[in-house]
C-alpha cells in the first residue's frame, strides 16, 4: 500500500510538473500581433508536436459567446485576446491563459452588412490594446483592463468606408500607430499613446482595403508597405513620403491579404482570379524602386495569406495550397491540404484551417513537396476566417462564436 501511494504521488507531481511548464512556456510567449510577432505568420516556437493524433491534440479549453466574427486571436502578457460582434455591438474579449474571461469592452457598432461580424484583430504594445471596428471606429485600451485611452475615426481623414467594411489590424511601429484610412491621406501614423497625428501619406491616393501594413528597414531605409484598392505601395516610415507603387490588382474585387517581405522582395497575391505580384527592391542614393521580378495566376489567394520560409513561398490558391520560388515564382508543388483557408508556420510546419466545416490541418513545409500529418474539426458555422496561430506550445483556432485552444507541444 505504502509503496503505491509513492508510486501515485510521484505520479501526481510528474502530472504538476508537465502543467505548470506547458504553463511558464504559454506565459512567456508573445504572438501580440497580427500574424505574429513580424506580421509574417510564423512563429518561434520549437519543440512541437510533427504529427497528430487521431481527433487531434489535447485541447486544453473552449469558450464561446464571442459573437460573429472573423478576428484572429493575440496572446501577449499572460492574455488572450480577440473580438467579436454580440448584439449588434463590436465586443472587446480579454481571456488569461486558461480560458477564463479577464475582461470584455464594447467598441463601437458592429458590422452588420455584407459578412456581418468583426474583422480587425486586437494588437497588443506593450500594455495597450488597439482595434478597428468595420465602419472606421480606432480605438486604443488598457490591455489590462479594457479601460479606453483614445479613439479616433477614419472618416476624420478623408476615408471611405470598403464595400465590406475596414479589415485591418493596427500596425504599431515604434512611437506610431498606423492605419490606412484610404482617400489622398491614404496612410496615417498616429502617436501611439495619445492618438494624434503625427503624419499623412503624400505623393499619391488610394482608397482602402482589407489587408493590414507592414513595416520593414531594407538597405537602410525604413518603409511602410500597404495594399490598396489602386495597387501595392511603399512609403517612408520616417514621413509618409511615397517611395514607389505598383498598380498591380486595381480595382480587383477585394484585395484582402497582407502583402509579405524577405530577402529584398516584396509578395502581394490577391483572390478573385487575380493572382500575385512580386516585387525586387534597390535603393540607390536614398531612392528606392520596385521592379517587378515576376508575376503569377498559381496563388489565386483570397484571404488565407502566405509564409515565407527560406526562399519559398507557401500559401493559399483557390481551393488548394502551392509552393513557389520566392525569386522566379516557380511553381514546386500544388496539393489539396484542407481546401481553401489560413495559413501559419511554427517549428517548420504549416498549421492550415479551412474556410469550411472547422477543419484544421498539419503539414509538412518544404518545397518538396507536402504531406498532412493530421487533421480535425471544429465546431461553428459559416466561413472561419480568423487565422490559427501558435505560441507558447498552443494551436488557438477561431471559428466565429468560439475560440478553441490545444496542447501541440512535442512531449
Amino acid at each position: 500500500m505504502y509503496k503505491k501511494q509513492v508510486i501515485l504521488g510521484i505520479l501526481m507531481i510528474m502530472a504538476l510538473v508537465v502543467v505548470l511548464t506547458i504553463s511558464a512556456i504559454a506565459a512567456e510567449a508573445e504572438w501580440h500581433d497580427w500574424r505574429g510577432p513580424n506580421r509574417d505568420g510564423k512563429s518561434p516556437d520549437t519543440g512541437l508536436l510533427k504529427e497528430w493524433q487521431e481527433g487531434g491534440p489535447e485541447l486544453l479549453w473552449k469558450v464561446n459567446g464571442l459573437g460573429k466574427g472573423f478576428a484572429s486571436t493575440t496572446v501577449s502578457g499572460g492574455m488572450v485576446y480577440t473580438a467579436g460582434d454580440v448584439n449588434g455591438e463590436l465586443t472587446i474579449f480579454a481571456f488569461d491563459l486558461d480560458g477564463n474571461l479577464k475582461w470584455k469592452k464594447k467598441h463601437g457598432a458592429g458590422w452588420t452588412k455584407s459578412y456581418p461580424g468583426s474583422r480587425s484583430t486586437p494588437v497588443i504594445d506593450g500594455n495597450s490594446l488597439y482595434i478597428i471596428s468595420g465602419h472606421g471606429l480606432v480605438g486604443c485600451y488598457d490591455a489590462k483592463s479594457g479601460n479606453q485611452k483614445w479613439k479616433k475615426r477614419m472618416r476624420d481623414f478623408g476615408g471611405g468606408v470598403p464595400g465590406w467594411g475596414y479589415a485591418e489590424s493596427v500596425l504599431i511601429y515604434n512611437n506610431l500607430a498606423v492605419i490606412t484610412p484610404g482617400g489622398g491621406k491614404c496612410i496615417v501614423a498616429l502617436n501611439k499613446r495619445s492618438g494624434r497625428m503625427v503624419w499623412t501619406s503624400s505623393g499619391f491616393k488610394a482608397r482602402a482595403q482589407y489587408g493590414s501594413c507592414i513595416a520593414f528597414t531594407h538597405e537602410g531605409v525604413s518603409m511602410i508597405v500597404a495594399g490598396t484598392r489602386d495597387g501595392i505601395v511603399g512609403v517612408d516610415a520616417k514621413n509618409g513620403r511615397l517611395l514607389w507603387s505598383n498598380p498591380w490588382s486595381t480595382g480587383n474585387t477585394a484585395n484582402c491579404p497582407t502583402p509579405a517581405f524577405s530577402d529584398g522582395y516584396v509578395f502581394w497575391a490577391t483572390g478573385y482570379g487575380k493572382g500575385g505580384i512580386c516585387l525586387k527592391l534597390n535603393v540607390s542614393g536614398g531612392r528606392v524602386s520596385a521592379e517587378e521580378a515576376w508575376t503569377t495566376k498559381e496563388m489565386n489567394c483570397h484571404h488565407g495569406g502566405y509564409i515565407i520560409h527560406e526562399g519559398y513561398i507557401y500559401g493559399n490558391h483557390s481551393s488548394s495550397w502551392v509552393c513557389l520560388d520566392l525569386k522566379t515564382g516557380e511553381k514546386q508543388w500544388q496539393e489539396r491540404g484542407v481546401r481553401k483557408g489560413s495559413v501559419c508556420f511554427a517549428d517548420d510546419m504549416l498549421y492550415l484551417f479551412s474556410e469550411k466545416n472547422g477543419l484544421a490541418g498539419l503539414a509538412t513545409c518544404s518545397p518538396e513537396s507536402m504531406e498532412m500529418k493530421g487533421t480535425f474539426s471544429v465546431e461553428g458555422s459559416d466561413q472561419s476566417w480568423a487565422y490559427p496561430i501558435v505560441i507558447g506550445g498552443r494551436l488557438y483556432l477561431r471559428y466565429e462564436d468560439n475560440l478553441y485552444c490545444y496542447n501541440v507541444k512535442a512531449e
